[in-house]
């Protein structure tokens, strides 16, 4: 796509950055089939394409409108349109930069502004989070359905495992899933665990970034991601190998603090080695379990019943990881559904079903239609965001499918203990 840069953004990276991702794009149209939005609104200005012409006119000097920002902010950033783009247009990083030159010139006011600020001043930080959360679910029962249905039950997240084996390998804690999800990590500890592996936590690490960055709070985002990086680098020196997440979302996030710090040059070279670190929880199983023979849980995984798993977009799209984690967990024996439109997004999107509820909802309903068609007993999924969003409508219980993976491997380690 031809574009020339407006001259009073000539000088400025972002329209840099934005022109040269422009230029990838043949405007061929195949993004439309695969956008939640423009399948839901059939707008050509709620689908990628259209988003694309929407930043390009703002690169060239138009000067954008409420209506433009409002487009934008309908976006999911899911990514599903990357997966379907033959050009290999960046659209994720296109939609970041055209989020922060559109809010510049058509800022946030009243309600719009006070909400966000209000999330961004709670939800990424977790000692925060954690009392909101205990009151929330000490008063679920009095709460109004729709209230009481975002609010998690309280989990007992067991115990963290003792043992210290040479490999060793950093989590992210996250800032929502210590207190509304705590058996997640839990269960990714002991797993690894029975596998040879420490997995350990820096307390001062905290939020990904990812809330404040997708809000054009990039700054803050920034702040926050260098905050960890100084946080893991003695572990890192010290010889852990991974920096784990079991949140596919943050997992996109910590892959991206390569591209995002690129032009600091105290961190740059810091933050390529954290996302060269970064993992997702199946990358490492799949590689650790690759020689294991795991017939043995074969008869207790199929005695769960049957599972509907949902791939989050940030998997799927975001990491380029689409089928591992089904492929996992066949390996071990699960009964898994066939889930049609599972390429598609839920709904959840970090903090979209805050601020586009009804969008949200009925892409939450139209997947949870896929999900249930074939009665699945458990819905497992690979982020907190994804498992909080679908549990609030489902019927059904939904697990981070580590949770599945660590109840298998827990009754081995006491069979094993009972027979020594």
């Amino acid at each position: 796509m031809q574009t020339t840069i407006a001259l009073g953004l000539v000088n400025d990276p972002r329209a840099t950055a934005a022109e040269e991702l422009l230029r990838k794009c043949v405007h061929c149209g195949f993004c439309l089939a695969t956008c939640p939005t423009y399948n839901l609104l059939g707008d050509e200005q709620d689908s990628p394409r259209g988003r694309i012409y929407l930043i390009k006119q703002v690169v060239e000097g138009h000067t954008p409108t409420a209506s433009t920002r409002t487009h934008l902010d309908r976006c999911l950033t899911c990514r599903n349109c990357e997966t379907t783009c033959p050009s290999g247009v960046e659209y994720g990083h296109l939609v970041d930069l055209g989020r922060d030159l559109v809010e510049e010139q058509v800022p946030r006011r009243g309600l719009d502004y006070w909400k966000r600020q209000a999330i961004l001043s709670v939800l990424p930080y977790s000692k925060r989070m954690a009392p909101m959360v205990r009151i929330g679910q000490t008063l679920r029962p009095l709460l109004p359905a729709t209230l009481a249905a975002r609010v998690p039950p309280a989990q007992e997240p067991g115990s963290w495992p003792g043992a210290t084996h040479e490999r060793r390998m950093l989590v992210l804690e996250g800032c929502v899933q210590p207190s509304m999800t705590p058996a997640t990590n839990a269960s990714a500890a002991r797993v690894l665990d029975a596998f040879g592996i420490t997995l350990q936590s820096a307390t001062q690490a905290g939020c990904c970034g990812a809330v404040h960055f997708h809000l054009n709070e990039q700054e803050k985002a920034k702040a926050l991601m260098r905050q960890n990086i100084d946080a893991w680098w003695p572990s890192i020196e010290a010889g852990c190998e991974a920096i784990i997440s079991t949140a596919s979302g943050c997992g996109v996030m910590l892959k991206d603090y390569a591209h995002v710090l690129a032009d600091d040059d105290r961190y740059a070279d810091k933050a390529r080695q954290i996302s060269q670190l970064s993992k997702d929880i199946v990358e490492v199983l799949i590689e650790v379990l690759q020689q294991e023979d795991l017939q043995r849980f074969r008869s207790q995984a199929a005695a769960m019943g049957k599972i509907a798993f949902h791939s989050p977009c940030t998997l799927q799209h975001g990491q380029k990881l689409p089928l591992v984690t089904e492929t996992l967990l066949g390996r071990f024996g699960f009964v898994l559904t066939a889930v049609d439109e599972s390429h598609t997004c839920c709904g959840s999107a970090g903090t979209y079903s805050i601020f586009q509820p009804e969008l949200s909802q009925q892409l939450r309903d139209n997947k949870l239609g896929h999900l249930l068609a074939e009665e699945p007993d458990i819905i497992a999924t690979a982020n907190i965001g994804c498992q909080l969003h679908l549990q609030g409508g489902s019927g059904r219980q939904v697990l981070h499918w580590v949770e599945l993976v660590d109840r298998l491997v827990s009754q081995a380690v006491q069979q094993d203990r009972q027979t020594v």
